[in-house]
């Protein structure tokens, strides 16, 4: 997808579009950017306007040096959405995306046509701002290609890390040309989100999909969060770990079929 921007009102907002038919927003991971889609975005514009929008900080996108919240990130959403004229859309995410996606839901039930999470989370839990805190200073303490070990063996399968080296290379890239400060201010915005709140006033059909081997986000997570949202429903993929879009781009077909299905809004 050809890179484009538009001026958000407080940073510049990179994004890659393609396809046509029903706008589609897909929110990536968290440290990688709008062009770790791949294979996946690139069968899912076969049948929509897909946007791949970059966060604020990773990929080119802007980003003030400001601390921010997972709320900014689907505020940036709701921005990209103003800046191309649209008043709502498809919305997708995976993991940090699925977190801003849920956001950006629960805060805008009427821009949000039909929603799709993949390996995600409402809340990390009470211990989430600890926790995310000691990584974020990790992930500035360490070169970055340090700590490609980690994320590689988070985001997928020993099996697919031996069988497609060149699809984790193209994602480990991405990783390694994002900035750290951003990186880490990312973290602590996942440390201190709580969305629980925001799940009832989703009014989007809602999908959400696990990794069975996902031990970041587990199936439990998920599920969280289909249970909370009044149209929700949750699939654990077996086989698959942290980015199973990714991993498994097949599932084009299953996440297209939901997202063009028809089905009034609550």
């Amino acid at each position: 997808m050809p890179e484009l921007f538009i001026d958000g009102p407080r940073h510049r907002i990179a994004y890659r579009r393609a396809g046509a038919g029903r706008p589609l927003v897909l929110l990536h991971p968290l440290a990688l950017s709008g062009e770790v889609w791949g294979t996946y975005g690139a069968l899912l514009a076969q049948s929509f306007d897909v946007i791949a929008p970059d966060a604020r900080g990773h990929g080119h996108s802007g980003w003030d040096g400001e601390p921010f919240g997972v709320d900014d990130l689907a505020d940036d959403v709701a921005a990209l959405l103003d800046g191309l004229g649209l008043e709502t859309a498809l919305v997708g995410g995976m993991s940090m995306g699925g977190s801003t996606a849920v956001s950006f839901a629960g805060r805008h039930p009427s821009r949000t046509e039909r929603l799709l999470l993949a390996d995600t989370t409402a809340w990390y839990g009470a211990d989430a701002p600890a926790t995310w805190e000691a990584r974020a200073q990790g992930v500035v303490a360490k070169p970055r290609q340090a700590q490609v070990a980690f994320q590689a063996d988070r985001w997928f399968t020993a099996g697919f890390r031996e069988r497609d080296a060149d699809e984790v290379n193209r994602v480990v890239e991405i990783f390694l040309r994002t900035d750290s400060r951003a990186h880490a201010e990312a973290c602590r915005a996942l440390g201190t989100m709580d969305s629980r709140r925001l799940l009832p006033a989703i009014t989007a059909p809602t999908l959400v999909v696990t990794g069975e081997e996902d031990y970041a986000t587990p199936p439990a997570m998920g599920k969280a969060i289909a249970d909370g949202v009044p149209a929700g429903s949750a699939l654990v993929l077996p086989a698959l770990r942290h980015m199973s879009l990714v991993e498994d781009p097949g599932l084009a077909g299953l996440t297209a079929e939901f997202l063009a299905a028809e089905g009034a809004r609550l």
